[in-house]
């Protein structure tokens, strides 16, 4: 049984390690946006890639405001932040309460 414990706590470390990634890939795509970056960058269009999808769905539910201004980035980080505060805790105690 402590191999299945052991892999849910990998999973939730892992799990971890992925949305901390995340969000600071969000944080540099909300930092391209402000500067003119050359938008045929390798690790420019990675960042466009990897992040559009996400913030898409999110501009369809909340449109920018007056300005300009997109939030979208900064709920995606919230909801983020709330994952890894919901989601690694509980695996990670589901992981003691086996092994």
């Amino acid at each position: 049984m402590f191999v299945f414990s052991n892999f849910i706590s990998a999973m939730a470390t892992l799990i971890d390690l992925i949305l901390g990634a995340y969000i600071w890939i969000i944080i540099g795509r909300a930092i391209v946006s402000w500067v003119s970056a050359d938008p045929y960058n390798p690790i420019v269009r990675f960042v466009y890639e990897v992040t559009e999808p996400l913030l898409a769905r999110i501009r369809k539910v909340v449109p920018t405001l007056g300005g300009g201004i997109d939030f979208s980035p900064m709920i995606l980080i919230v909801a983020i932040m709330f994952l890894r505060s919901f989601i690694v805790p509980t695996l990670q105690q589901l992981a003691r309460s086996i092994g």
